[in-house]
């Protein structure tokens, strides 16, 4: 039997990734008890504290036993922060030792969402790829320049170490999880009854870009403001930074280091988000609205479109327009 250890995390954690995957963990053993099998998985919510209240007191979880208490575990599962993650790390510091502890002497970790951050404190992930969720993706970056954040990926597996993307993408990995450890015909009925799709990988096409103003670097937040007005005219990096009176290779350095994107990167961003916001609302064709966010080949819109959002323009427009199916 697998020993599954779910941390109650001090502060503000989310409610449904501790309780999520506490209800399929105990489904599948109530599966199995109905087939006359023995248990799977023996789930255990452990905290260092008494409880956790939640949502101003309007939920609260009790751990039923303690870390110091839980000498070896097989899976620890790190569910996702809320608030401020600073002030949530503070609170929940006695784990990172015990974690570590845990993994050395053979467990693995799965860090759901935005729980990324307290594995990351860890050091487990240092030049290990992990993932969170798209919208921590810079202060993550940030906050763990060693990781390679892979911030369009639903689901990383690596040495023993499961991180997932963003909010219910936690689902995936746990019916992941439960196919590893229980077989591909119990998973298929944790995928049936939660009505949890299998395969999915992508979390790209779910990101909101807005530019990343969480600096304090005032001349590259002018430059982001210009690129945001004028990103269907044709521009050259040469040309911004003579614009905006700093060398080119002054500006990239400053650019790469206040928005973690190099300005190609940063324009092309800008120019999808545009282009999907069309896709999503619009009765425009695909070349219409290409040409309207300054593309000017249609493959070169398709091949940026798709590495920012994992989708060709036409998948997403079928995905997400209301008006249904498109063909171009």
């Amino acid at each position: 039997m697998k020993h599954i250890t779910i941390l109650v995390l001090q502060g503000e954690p989310e409610l449904s990734s501790t309780v999520g995957p506490f209800k399929i963990f105990n489904w599948v053993n109530g599966r199995m008890a109905e087939k006359r099998k023995r248990p799977i998985f023996d789930v255990h919510l452990v905290g260092i504290g008494d409880a956790t209240d939640l949502c101003d007191g309007a939920f609260y979880i009790k751990p039923d036993t303690a870390i110091n208490k839980i000498k070896k575990t097989d899976l620890v599962i790190i569910p996702a922060l809320n608030g401020n993650v600073t002030e949530v790390l503070k609170k929940n510091t006695a784990f990172i030792p015990w974690i570590t502890e845990q993994y050395k002497s053979g467990a693995e970790v799965a860090s759901l969402c935005t729980g990324a951050f307290l594995l990351a404190a860890t050091g487990l992930v240092d030049g290990k790829r992990c993932a969170t969720h798209w919208f921590a993706a810079d202060a993550f970056r940030k906050a763990y320049p060693k990781v390679k954040l892979v911030d369009e990926k639903i689901i990383v597996d690596e040495d023993g170490v499961y991180s997932s993307g963003g909010a219910y993408s936690f689902l995936n990995l746990i019916l992941y999880l439960v196919e590893k450890f229980a077989g591909r015909e119990i998973a298929i009925s944790v995928s049936k009854m939660f009505e949890i799709e299998f395969s999915r990988e992508c979390q790209s096409f779910f990101a909101i870009f807005d530019g990343q103003k969480d600096h304090e670097d005032k001349a590259i937040k002018l430059v982001q403001q210009f690129i945001e007005h004028n990103f269907r005219e044709r521009m050259s990096v040469e040309q911004l930074a003579k614009m905006f009176a700093l060398s080119r290779r002054n500006l990239e350095r400053r650019f790469k280091r206040a928005t973690s994107n190099t300005i190609v990167e940063y324009t092309h961003r800008v120019k999808v988000e545009a282009a999907k916001k069309s896709l999503e609302t619009g009765r425009e064709q695909v070349n219409e609205i290409m040409y309207k966010v300054g593309y000017n080949d249609s493959k070169t819109f398709r091949d940026v479109f798709k590495k920012y959002t994992g989708f060709s323009p036409i998948e997403y427009k079928n995905k997400f327009c209301r008006s249904g199916a498109f063909t171009q």
